[in-house]
């Protein structure tokens, strides 16, 4: 394969097309940027949620829509964050011992010659027991079937959990081929505490040759105040994109907030993202070491444990193990750097919560993908401060079911 030019048309604004969008993380990042996305989900709940919040929807499955799409031509973007169940402890785990086949079909992919032969490998891609599984590949088929239409996107940035990174990675190299180029990730160097700089890649940080295509961001670093960790991936067609840099310093237990690289700022706490006055203890849904008896514990003076959807099932407490109820909805969003005045809508919205990618993340990587300048306090104050419009629910793409 051979890069081509990617699509531009000036009379049009930039345009993103989300894939696998739930509620809306990825979306309402790229409204505060002032950048217009479509979103292409297909769950009921997140589908209400998107109309409340007036976010252009597409409500159906991904695999049903390409990027030759009627209501999805236009995107000169690619983004997604595909389902995460399969690959993550908390899920069933098929993705993880799917891994070596993901992998060979994503080299199946690269090897594709037309978009025929896209369709056929993804034909393959429905043997896996869990169908979430091979979801993960949707990004790469749209991509490179974009190339073979001589409309390549622009930009593609993709978000998954830490055990996907070597899928991102593998799909990096297919990308290389067709003319796209990553941020430069240089290894970290330790600060006075021990604190990395950069979100870690692997255990190791050693210099990667080549250069790695893909990298593991920590959110707390980014101004979300939780520890949460995602894979991430950004290319641009014939240009190299910015890494987006840590704004934050890194959460580690015991050391306290003001400790570490001093242009750095301190990580965000539960409490202050929240507003509250009072000294609450989060006490995990989960045990500790396989006893469930061990619940995990968090105190309001420090980020929150990775937002899952089951927080909903974490208990409150008084520093003294009084129970003083559990996070609102409103609340939960919040530890998601969601706006306070999101309005979440349908049912499980503890899971919807729990799906998305934060927002105040989703700022960063866009603002690196599209070599926008680093966000500032304005932006993190539109992020803050939005409301839903009085006409939210209204706006849908053409000859989609409301």
């Amino acid at each position: 394969m051979t890069a081509a030019q990617p699509h531009q048309s000036s009379s049009a604004p930039l345009r993103i097309v989300d894939l696998f969008a739930g509620p809306g993380g990825l979306d309402i990042a790229a409204k505060i940027l002032d950048q217009k996305t479509i979103g292409i989900e297909w769950d009921n709940d997140a589908f209400e949620t998107r109309k409340a919040a007036d976010l252009l929807t597409v409500h159906g499955d991904v695999r049903d829509y390409g990027p030759n799409s009627e209501e999805v031509r236009e995107a000169t973007v690619l983004a997604g964050g595909p389902p995460c169940q399969t690959f993550t402890v908390a899920g069933s785990g098929a993705g993880r011992r799917a891994l070596d086949l993901v992998l060979s079909l994503v080299e199946d992919l690269g090897r594709a010659k037309d978009v025929e032969g896209l369709d056929l490998v993804m034909k393959e891609a429905e043997g896996f027991d869990d169908e979430r599984t091979a979801l993960v590949l949707q990004p790469l088929k749209w991509a490179l079937e974009a190339h073979f239409r001589e409309q390549p996107y622009e930009a593609i940035v993709l978000e998954q959990v830490p055990a996907v990174l070597p899928v991102w990675e593998a799909m990096g190299e297919v990308l290389e081929r067709i003319g796209y180029q990553f941020p430069l990730v240089e290894p970290a160097t330790p600060e006075e505490d021990g604190q990395l700089l950069l979100g870690e890649v692997t255990g190791a940080r050693r210099p990667a040759k080549p250069p790695r295509r893909a990298f593991v961001l920590h959110t707390e670093e980014y101004g979300v105040p939780q520890t949460r960790r995602r894979a991430v991936l950004l290319a641009r067609v014939g240009e190299r994109p910015r890494f987006p840099e840590p704004t934050h310093r890194r959460y580690r237990k015991g050391v306290a907030a003001s400790v570490g690289a001093p242009e750095l700022e301190p990580w965000v706490s539960m409490g202050k993202a929240l507003g509250r006055k009072d000294h609450f203890v989060v006490v995990s849904n989960y045990g500790t070491g396989g006893d469930p008896k061990a619940r995990g514990r968090r105190e309001a003076t420090t980020p929150s444990a990775t937002v899952t959807g089951k927080i909903s099932r974490n208990r409150l407490q008084t520093r003294d193990g009084r129970d003083i109820g559990r996070f609102t909805h409103q609340e939960a969003g919040q530890l998601q750097s969601f706006p306070r005045a999101y309005p979440w809508r349908g049912g499980a919205i503890a899971q919807q919560i729990g799906n998305a990618i934060p927002p105040r993340l989703g700022v960063h990587i866009l603002s690196a993908a599209l070599g926008l300048e680093p966000p500032g306090q304005e932006v993190w104050k539109r992020l803050e401060n939005w409301t839903p419009p009085a006409s939210s629910g209204t706006e849908q793409a053409p000859g989609t079911a409301g």
